[in-house]
């Protein structure tokens, strides 16, 4: 089992944010995502989830292209971004069951789940009265619930403290340990032992480095 991405190339408001981006992450493997803000990371994250087209190439898991067949490559994979995705008027519990139910998850997991993240005491509370690190405890409380091989992360620690950050790397390590991918936008270190970095900046023409779009030539006024 593999990721491949291959000759990726993506143009965001008429500048290229990265092009002929090349990588390949084996079974038991992480990808973290390196660079500073707007080097690309969440681009490449959301393009790889299928929720941004890539201009050129394409992303192939376990022998399926994400440009051809974009639902089955979704299928075998599980997304965070920066959006908690729960409803106000869900319970802790009721939300770990609502995912259970549409991803096809066992039952009988979601009080592991729910413990992955230490969220035991809050069990029964409605998600309108979560902190914004408790209700990110919640959104990550999925990755304990849903068996999918691959896994795109895009900064999972926001809000969190030391001890959930650790927690959240624990469970990315073990999902490497059962011979998952990860591909994480991250500033704490996983400790993954078969990690290898990225910058996505890095794959950018000499020539268009610097170069401001027409949009950021309006924003600094230089085409005022």
């Amino acid at each position: 089992m593999s990721l491949d991405i291959e000759n990726l190339r993506c143009i965001r408001a008429g500048r290229t944010v990265f092009c002929e981006l090349n990588a390949t992450v084996q079974s038991g493997q992480a990808l973290i995502l390196a660079g500073p803000n707007g080097a690309g990371k969440s681009t490449l994250i959301r393009i790889l989830a299928g929720l941004l087209r890539a201009d050129e190439g394409d992303a192939v898991f376990s022998g399926v292209s994400l440009r051809n067949d974009r639902i089955e490559f979704q299928s075998q994979l599980l997304y965070t971004g920066h959006l908690d995705a729960v409803k106000p008027s869900f319970t802790v519990a009721e939300t770990l069951k609502f995912w259970a139910r549409v991803y096809g998850a066992d039952f009988a997991e979601v009080p592991k789940a729910i413990a992955a993240l230490g969220l035991e005491r809050l069990a029964d509370h409605y998600v309108r009265t979560l902190s914004a690190g408790q209700r990110r405890r919640l959104g990550l409380s999925k990755l304990a619930l849903i068996d999918r091989p691959l896994w795109l992360l895009d900064e999972p620690t926001v809000s969190l403290d030391a001890d959930s950050s650790g927690r959240v790397a624990a469970l990315a390590r073990e999902r490497c340990e059962s011979g998952g991918i990860v591909v994480a936008a991250t500033h704490i270190d996983l400790a993954i032992p078969a990690a290898r970095t990225l910058d996505p900046s890095s794959f950018l023409p000499s020539a268009e480095e610097g170069v401001m779009s027409d949009d950021e030539r309006v924003l600094s006024g230089e085409s005022w």
